[in-house]
């Protein structure tokens, strides 16, 4: 590999495992989305507590493992498609290469087609780590007692909530996972490509953590929750 390919692999590298050390530097003061969906979540639970009837909760906790399952199938088949061609043999890596991949040495092919397989298994554990977490935390929910002091609900919705916020982390990571798959695909046309296609995964991420309009109502949102 050129020097220009280990520079654009130790971008990626940096970006994807360094994400959340990163967007803790450079976000604005209070937090960032993913912050201010963790307040967003103690207090759903908070409110779940409460409530003598949580059929409304069981049922968005069933959306959400819905999705997480539809993000884990996505991913599995993913997975199954590269590792078709990575595992293929050097026929499928010449047909592969020859849609218009970088022409490099089949042993480099390989290099990156794995990076890109890696980003997807690391995402793929991350689904399947968060819908047994979301399993717990249904169970919980499930489970939750007819409380009648505000302390022992206090206490409660605080245990719901630390199992929740993980389990909605993961997930939030195995999303993450496809930006920087994508960005990694990107390394079979060139190490520039990989190093724009970091760039702009990464500035997207941000983005919408920091700037989009969802961070902005979420954000309002936490501030009226808060009061």
């Amino acid at each position: 590999m050129t020097w220009t390919d280990w520079a654009a692999l130790a971008l990626f590298f940096i970006c994807w495992l360094g994400y959340s050390p990163i967007l803790s530097l450079i976000s604005r003061r209070g937090g960032s989305l993913n912050e201010d969906m963790v307040h967003v979540r103690a207090v759903w639970m908070q409110s779940m507590a409460h409530r003598e009837i949580r059929l409304v909760d069981s049922q968005l906790m069933g959306h959400s493992i819905n999705s997480a399952s539809f993000f884990a199938s996505t991913n599995l088949l993913l997975i199954a498609a590269v590792a078709g061609i990575l595992f293929g043999g050097e026929s499928a890596l010449q047909g592969f290469a020859a849609v218009g991949a970088e022409n490099v040495p089949m042993k480099i092919l390989e290099a990156k087609l794995a990076l890109v397989l890696i980003c997807l298994a690391r995402g793929f554990l991350d689904f399947i780590w968060a819908l047994r977490q979301m399993n717990y935390t249904l169970a919980l929910i499930g489970a939750a007692p007819e409380i009648h002091t505000n302390t022992d609900r206090k206490a409660f919705s605080e245990a719901a909530g630390q199992l929740l916020n993980p389990a909605l982390s993961s997930f939030s990571q195995g999303v993450r996972g496809y930006y920087f798959a994508l960005a990694a695909a990107a390394w079979l046309f060139g190490p520039l490509w990989l190093a724009l296609g970091v760039a702009s995964s990464f500035g997207l991420l941000i983005y919408r953590q920091e700037a989009s309009p969802a961070a902005r109502a979420i954000r309002n949102a936490r501030r009226l929750l808060e009061h």
